[in-house]
């Protein structure tokens, strides 16, 4: 029997009926929800040689049902601060956020204190596993299908901005979180389980520490958490999709710049075409060069220098002319490395030889919308 279930239907104001399935999970309308003996049976009894990855919200195995589907398990590490009815609500919502580049929830487990989540299986893992490893194990991305991924992952993103109902600020946009089918569509991951957990549980009390390069300033530093918050760690992903490189594992230069670092100094230096990675042999310049403006537009330290994701998915999804006077210097959270302090500093990049790209006031909505002029090339 599965435990209080009696009592989580009335968090599903649209269920009509209960329906026990060849799993041991029961079906509603909107979710399945499974017995905590079925999940443990299609993982191997949790095997590690079934784990496919792990982040700040859980472990994630790999799992078959008795039916056949391949799915991905996710155990949530932390507890959360709902109980059962208000989890339940909350992943009711979840799943009913459907969009071709989201990963679909299929159901979940609820027993005792077990939280899981059951997932879609994504065939090529993560974008970072898939690009960023630096174990040889690439798979072999063509700028056609790099190309794919952002703008891919820019539409499932600005769909969860702004026509997901309610809206969603993911909070944590990076590598691992976009996900990859057989036909290397991307899929973007662990969309509103930041509502699950209290603010310092999970990965938002280390990923100050663990995923610096991809975080805001003013959310590392002020707490400050809007959209725009996820389109600058967007930047930091195009920059890595563009260059094979980790923005957090690796140093370009004597001064040891990170990657947004790096690429602002090669912007004014004239040599943009070398963050471009190395195993791209045959790509577009024009295009490369494009996307790459657009990750430095998403990533200016005022927020209201940043375009929203609508904007971004034009920007990339379109051949258009760049108005870079309208382009302004990045910011970065740089953590404090001594034992003194535990808080952190905000820089702007200043790596502009020339001086001709200061920081500038903010942008009225009239001069985001001048970002992009649309005059086909």
């Amino acid at each position: 029997m599965i435990m209080g279930f009696s009592s989580c239907f009335g968090a599903f104001g649209s269920c009509r009926e209960e329906t026990a399935t060849e799993d041991g999970g029961i079906a509603t309308n909107n979710v399945r929800l499974f017995s905590y003996h079925s999940l443990r049976s299609a993982t191997g009894v949790f095997h590690p040689s079934n784990k496919i990855g792990r982040g700040g919200f859980g472990v994630v195995y790999k799992g078959v049902l008795r039916d056949g589907t391949q799915v991905a398990i996710k155990c949530l590490s932390a507890g959360s601060k709902q109980g059962t009815d208000e989890f339940l609500t909350e992943i009711n919502m979840i799943s009913n956020i459907r969009h071709p580049n989201l990963v679909e929830l299929i159901g979940c487990c609820v027993e005792g204190n077990n939280r899981i989540l059951v997932y879609e299986y994504l065939e090529n893992n993560s974008l970072e596993n898939a690009l960023l490893v630096s174990n040889g194990k690439r798979l072999d991305l063509d700028w056609s299908k790099r190309a794919a991924i952002c703008i891919g992952t820019a539409s499932g993103l600005a769909f969860l901005h702004e026509d997901a109902e309610p809206s969603i600020v993911h909070r944590d946009i990076k590598a691992s979180n976009v996900l990859l089918d057989e036909n290397f569509l991307p899929k973007i991951g662990d969309f509103g389980l930041a509502k699950l957990f209290p603010d310092n549980v999970t990965q938002l009390s280390t990923r100050v520490a663990g995923t610096v390069g991809y975080l805001a300033p003013e959310y590392a530093l002020l707490g400050q958490l809007t959209k725009k918050a996820d389109v600058y760690s967007f930047g930091v992903l195009l920059l890595e999709i563009i260059s094979g490189k980790s923005s957090s594992k690796t140093a370009f230069g004597y001064g040891f710049f990170v990657l947004l670092e790096w690429t602002w100094k090669l912007y004014n230096e004239g040599r943009l075409l070398e963050i471009v990675d190395p195993d791209l042999v045959d790509y577009p310049k024009d295009e490369i060069l494009r996307f790459t403006k657009v990750a430095l537009f998403c990533t200016q330290a005022a927020t209201q220098q940043r375009p929203d994701m609508k904007q971004v998915l034009k920007m990339l999804s379109t051949d258009v002319n760049l108005n870079e006077s309208l382009l302004s210097e990045p910011g970065l959270y740089r953590p404090q490395s001594s034992h003194k302090s535990r808080g952190g500093s905000l820089q702007i990049s200043s790596q502009s030889d020339k001086g001709k790209h200061s920081a500038s006031p903010p942008m009225s909505s009239k001069q985001l919308d001048n970002i992009s002029q649309m005059f086909p090339r």
